[in-house]
């Protein structure tokens, strides 16, 4: 019998992933209907329902669906849900699509999925800046001027901003988990899949650590306070698309594989990948990493220090404040029932000759190495020496041969979070 978490939303694993002849007769099917390409966000949102990851949802939402989740993050029947799940369509398409019709839905040139229609509904430009507003909106400084700096300078904003002018709500079958099985063997797995790992070494108590960044010194002591504290933990990183500048999945897979074989005992770590594009959403972000990670066994988070943010639009904690606000369904099936690890600014300091946090340090600014990822990013893209004791050198190594082989450069803009100001 499993001691993990329940999945998401009390109804188990909802997959819309179809198998066998069913698999093969809607693949018949979906070559004679009606196709409507689809974004990047959507081919890694049909996949997580595919798999059973964004259970309960079996398609994406409808105006009420869209409208509950951006004011209550809940869907309209209660259950807790932290971001939009939408499908964007031009107009033509839009005015071409009748509720119950069939439609096959295409990512360049592979039919990902099949849908029923149920709902077409305009979004207006008043529609994504009410939605930008109330879902990627912080607490930051950047935010008291969101409206200046957001269209041109938040990849999140911009993401909803260009959507097209309509969504299509309806269930979906999933036919495919895209290049992901096998760009990624043995690091892909299904909500499923890490379940039945997890259950085979008997753990209950799981931490998750959500990387976009490759592993720093930061990561790897946050990793192993969460395994000082859990049956074990899971370094879950996304390896779907990222924004220009990000490090590349494989490369990140890499690194991590280096330092869980170097400097992790095995049987308390397992390295794990999910196929989502990155929605840059802040906190709300953090909710969302909480919530599929609940359908993949999981019942902590790890939540550090500006947890998916982006520029100086969010405070430095407000990731770890937002889960002390969020609604409190009646019926635990429908609450959020992963957690939030929070663990405080961490660093190496040269005075404790070792990693630490605000917490555990009593030093001043000028004895401790600010880790983070961008910094990180910024330093390597710019070939500048990156000091002692910020990553492994196992690490560094794949890294500076990864930025050599680059031929174009994309600038990293530094926050404050990354710089260590606000320290």
């Amino acid at each position: 019998m499993s001691k993990l978490v329940a999945p998401h939303g009390g109804k188990g694993l909802v997959c819309c992933l179809l198998e066998g002849k069913a698999l093969e007769d809607e693949k018949k099917k979906a070559a004679g209907l009606k196709q409507i390409e689809i974004s990047s966000r959507a081919k890694g949102d049909l996949i997580m329902m595919g798999i059973g990851g964004f259970s309960p949802l079996k398609g994406f939402m409808n105006k009420a669906d869209w409208k509950s989740v951006c004011e209550k993050m809940t869907l309209s029947d209660g259950t807790f849900w932290p971001v939009p799940v939408t499908m964007d369509v031009a107009a033509a398409d839009a005015k071409s699509l009748k509720p119950g019709e069939e439609v096959a839905l295409v990512r360049k040139g592979e039919i990902m999925a099949t849908m029923k229609v149920e709902e077409v509904y305009e979004m207006t430009e008043a529609d994504k800046k009410w939605e930008c507003e109330l879902v990627f909106k912080g607490a930051g400084p950047d935010s008291e001027k969101f409206w200046e700096v957001a269209p041109s300078d938040h990849p999140g904003v911009k993401m909803v901003l260009a959507q097209k002018e309509f969504n299509v709500a309806g269930t979906v079958k999933v036919l495919s988990q895209g290049e992901y099985p096998e760009k990624f063997p043995g690091v892909y797995m299904t909500p499923a899949q890490l379940r039945a790992k997890m259950d085979e070494r008997g753990w209950q108590k799981v931490a998750a650590l959500q990387l976009r960044n490759p592993m720093h010194r930061s990561h790897e002591y946050l990793a192993k306070i969460a395994v000082e504290v859990c049956d074990g933990v899971v370094i879950h990183s996304l390896v779907g698309s990222l924004k220009p500048g990000d490090i590349p999945a494989e490369v990140r897979v890499k690194c991590i594989d280096t330092l869980v074989d170097k400097y992790f005992v095995k049987d308390f770590v397992i390295q794990a990948g999910y196929p989502l594009d990155m929605r840059y959403a802040g906190p709300r972000e953090a909710l969302l990493h909480a919530t599929f990670r609940q359908n993949y066994g999981i019942n902590n988070l790890i939540v550090g220090r500006d947890h998916a943010g982006v520029g100086d639009f969010y405070g430095m904690f407000e990731a770890q404040e937002i889960f002390r606000r969020i609604p409190q369904p009646a019926e635990e099936g429908k609450r959020l029932l992963c957690h939030p690890l929070n663990i405080d600014w961490t660093f190496y300091c040269k005075k404790c000759d070792g990693m630490a946090s605000m917490r555990t340090c009593p030093h001043g600014k000028e004895d401790r190495v600010i880790l983070s990822g961008t910094k990180l990013r910024k330093m390597l893209s710019e070939g500048a020496e990156v000091p002692d004791h910020f990553g492994r050198e196992e690490v560094l190594a794949i890294l500076r041969e990864y930025y050599s082989s680059l031929t174009e450069k994309v600038e990293i803009k530094m926050q404050r979070a990354a710089s260590g100001s606000t320290m």
